[in-house]
């Protein structure tokens, strides 16, 4: 071990001047058995360092062929290793400048053991959580109503919640606020999606309901509700029915839904679009009003980010085209895009790409980044920077 005299003699040698220095000198040396492999480091921002200091945890999720993420209790951060070219040392008990009082009238000597080291860490970006892989696995086994008489229903594929919090690559809160996006409900402890057209047949037994006892949309009894239609459909899926097409409010200690008008007329034009390649526009904006609840009415500005018009086509036409259906992958997404139309005005792309925007990102950064813009007939239009096969 060094001693003080050693140390003074070292800093001659280095022209340093000891009263320019902290009077706690520490001298390090190699444990045994030390290796790089031993730890690893991980860079945390204030908000993360209050997290873990208040007892709460950090998880890292992600199946074998998945990057890994780093999961808060609401927010999701890429793993991404960071390379330095300066020695990283794990040294416990060694006291930082700060730390340090210099009370001490002369310098004096600290002997510490290094424990390990590194020559990387992780670095943390917030990232959009990974929520396409959710709907995959509820519609392994989607739920279709009560099973019927005689029948077993599947139990083969469903999913807890703690389930899902190992196969997700989303926080706790990221995860149930898409559960809810996607009108996923629980089952006897297990999160299922509904089937599609089952949710549809659930919608339309309450706007019929209302339509009959000539209720207004703004003011649906959830009591009597539920006791009308519990010969046809269990009580539980009529309330999730309105507590996905409606916002809950208490009155008088009753309880009613408002239903969404933009809501249940998208709901029913999905329903609409399901089985077409195309649907002429004119045609289908005639059959899309016939088909909703009187008193509702239908607009194309309902259907951003579930379908598509195509105007320079002759008829004008729609088609379905879910954002959720989408690659997760931003290059990935802008080239599927561009496969579908070579040209895209801002107002047409933007409900495409506006879920890929991170942290103080704009959709206009991202159409700088991915896209090049023109003008045509007067109308700013965006196209790939690159070939796209089609």
């Amino acid at each position: 071990m060094r001693t003080l005299e050693e140390v003074q003699a070292t800093l001659q040698i280095a022209k340093l001047k000891e009263e320019d220095l902290q009077k706690t000198i520490h001298c390090l040396s190699f444990g045994e058995n030390v290796s790089s492999a031993d730890y690893c480091l991980m860079e945390l921002d204030d908000t993360l360092c209050k997290h873990i200091e208040s007892g709460e945890s950090l998880v890292i999720r992600g199946d074998a062929d998945e990057r890994a993420v780093l999961c808060s209790g609401d927010k999701t951060y890429d793993l991404k290793i960071a390379d330095t070219s300066n020695m990283l040392l794990f040294v416990p008990g060694c006291r930082t400048p700060d730390q340090l009082t210099n009370s001490q009238e002369s310098s004096h000597v600290v002997h510490t053991q290094i424990w390990g080291f590194c020559n990387s860490y992780w670095e943390l970006r917030k990232h959009r959580p990974k929520l396409k892989k959710l709907k995959k696995l509820l519609m392994e086994n989607p739920y279709e109503g009560p099973a019927l008489g005689g029948q077993e229903e599947n139990t083969e594929n469903r999913y807890t919640m703690q389930d899902l919090l190992e196969r997700i690559q989303a926080s706790e809160e990221e995860l149930k606020t898409h559960l809810e996006t996607i009108h996923a409900c629980q089952i006897d402890g297990y999160w299922r999606m509904l089937d599609f057209d089952y949710e549809m047949k659930l919608l339309g037994h309450v706007t019929q309901l209302v339509d009959s006892e000539s209720w207004s949309f703004n003011k649906v009894p959830l009591q009597t509700s539920l006791e009308e239609l519990a010969p046809l459909e269990p009580k539980e899926m009529i309330e999730h029915c309105l507590n996905c097409y409606g916002k809950r409010f208490t009155e008088n200690d009753n309880i009613f839904y408002a239903l969404h008008e933009d809501k249940v007329c998208r709901g029913i034009a999905l329903l609409l679009l399901q089985n077409a390649i195309k649907f002429n526009l004119k045609e289908f904006q005639e059959v899309w009003q016939q088909s909703v609840p009187e008193g509702m009415s239908t607009r194309l500005d309902q259907l951003k980010s579930v379908a598509l018009v195509d105007r320079n086509f002759r008829p004008e036409t729609i088609s379905l085209l879910r954002v959720e259906d989408l690659s997760e992958d931003t290059l990935e997404r802008f080239n599927h895009l561009f496969t579908l139309r070579e040209k895209w005005t801002e107002d047409d792309i933007t409900p495409y790409i506006q879920d890929l925007c991170g942290e103080k990102q704009t959709t206009g950064a991202l159409l700088t980044k991915y896209a090049r813009s023109s003008m045509q007939n007067g109308i700013k239009v965006f196209n790939s920077r690159r070939p796209v096969a089609t």
